[in-house]
């Protein structure tokens, strides 16, 4: 089961975080890659170690809220594979204040990058998806898409997140049709580059003791079984399932 042999993946903000480890992840499976995102030089370096996995790894830069750039990217897959199995929307950053204190630019930053490039990414090889009549899309949400919180003030990462989540819903509703499922991961507290410095502050640990029942971060490559599942043949029937990794922190 979950051999995803001779199949495409394209991984946005492949060259960090959890993109980086989903990358891994579905070449340990045996899928071909695509890597997208903004810095080439560590994408090509992962390349290179995915590689020694037996798969294809095509590397391109892709600034994920720029259309040109998303359309290029899908040329290229298009003329390289041919097709695109599977798409994992990946890439995200944010600008972390409550209402009061979020400017008008920094809202905009958190949601073109957070949501708007969701939809152009999906957009794009969702039409690839359609002519081929396959497909599976992995939207990665976050809890805080489906929940506030009372620890950071980010608005308009919450806000972006939960746009992500319906966004997944309706397109699961829309692409059934065409054989393509659609589904959305929401992970708790992982460590990556933009959350390293908050994580590991003593505040927010005892924040996470008291409110993660398993009293623990997620470890690296635990989100992989999840997307794994939902990018794999045997998942045919699992659409529009929003999937909370985190601990249980959205069960409280």
């Amino acid at each position: 089961m979950f051999n995803l042999s001779g199949r495409v993946a394209v991984i946005t903000g492949s060259s960090s975080g959890l993109g980086k480890q989903m990358a891994y992840a579905f070449a340990k499976q045996g899928a071909d890659l695509v890597l997208l995102a903004r810095r080439i030089e560590r994408l090509n370096e992962l390349k290179k170690e995915l590689e020694s996995f037996n798969v294809k790894v095509l590397a391109l830069r892709c600034d994920v809220t720029n259309t040109l750039d998303i359309n290029s990217c899908l040329e290229k897959v298009t003329e390289v594979f041919g097709k695109a199995d599977i798409l994992v929307n990946c890439a995200g950053a944010s600008k972390d204040y409550g209402v009061l204190d979020m400017s008008d630019d920094d809202w905009q930053f958190t949601i073109d990058t957070d949501l708007t490039s969701v939809f152009k990414v999906t957009r794009a090889f969702a039409s690839l998806m359609k002519k081929n009549n396959y497909g599976r899309i992995i939207n990665i949400a976050s809890i805080y898409g489906m929940v506030g919180n009372t620890k950071i003030p980010t608005i308009a990462y919450h806000a972006s997140k939960g746009g992500v989540i319906n966004f997944t819903r309706a397109c699961a509703c829309e692409f059934a049709k065409y054989n393509i499922t659609v589904n959305a991961i929401c992970p708790g507290y992982f460590y990556t580059e933009l959350t390293t410095n908050v994580l590991d502050t003593p505040d927010f640990k005892e924040f996470a003791s008291c409110n993660v029942p398993m009293q623990r971060y997620g470890k690296e490559g635990e989100l992989n079984a999840g997307a794994i599942f939902l990018a794999s043949d045997e998942a045919s029937y699992v659409t529009g399932v929003i999937l909370p990794i985190d601990g249980g922190y959205t069960c409280c």
